[in-house]
């Protein structure tokens, strides 16, 4: 891969890391509620799904959804409906307050990073419509994908983390249920909001 293409892909993930999407707003909410570790959970579980989507992007998914727009656009409507109801969970579905309590297993926590991140309509954008355009199909694959795989999860862990220890921090100061309520609130529809984009 040349340092050029890698550097544009660089640039791209890492902006995609920084910027508020489900992801990083499942991962804000877990570290606030449960604290920084217990939210790292998540987080290795929104790489984990990546490690799906780089695979199923070298593997030609883009070129399915091309062949079959039907099929991706009923995988895109149902990735749409988890987030929302992940969303509804993250308002609604626990006490709203700052006081930390006792996270549920972390093999729950992981299992909510994975399915968000399989079923993140934005992911389907960047992993089977930007990421093949990276690929140059007359050098070694593998090579490539374990390039990009290694780049898409340190961008996104990179980005993650800062989240995490920022509402860990946050969380440490604020103890306020109003806080809480409106910061719960407006969370989840930053990330209701930022699934809806994936509609156009």
């Amino acid at each position: 891969m040349e340092l050029g293409v890698w550097l544009a892909f660089f640039t791209m993930f890492l902006a995609g890391g920084l910027t508020p999407g489900p992801a990083v707003m499942l991962v804000t909410t877990s570290s606030i509620r449960y604290g920084f570790w217990a939210s790292m959970a998540p987080a290795i579980g929104i790489c984990a799904g990546n490690v799906i989507w780089v695979t199923l992007a070298a593997s030609g998914a883009s070129a399915l959804a091309h062949a079959f727009p039907a099929a991706f656009l009923v995988l895109k409507i149902a990735g749409i409906a988890f987030i929302l109801f992940l969303a509804w969970k993250t308002a609604f579905g626990e006490p709203v307050d700052l006081l930390r309590r006792e996270p549920p297993p972390k093999a729950k926590l992981l299992a909510h990073g994975v399915g968000l991140q399989l079923a993140n309509p934005n992911a389907l954008v960047y992993f089977g419509g930007l990421m093949p355009a990276y690929i140059d199909a007359e050098k070694d694959l593998a090579t490539q994908v374990a390039i990009l795989l290694a780049t898409v999860t340190l961008t996104e862990m990179f980005g993650l983390t800062i989240y995490a220890v920022g509402a860990d921090a946050l969380a440490r100061r604020f103890q306020s249920k109003t806080f809480a309520h409106w910061f719960f609130r407006i969370a989840a529809l930053t990330m209701a909001a930022s699934a809806s984009f994936a509609v156009y």
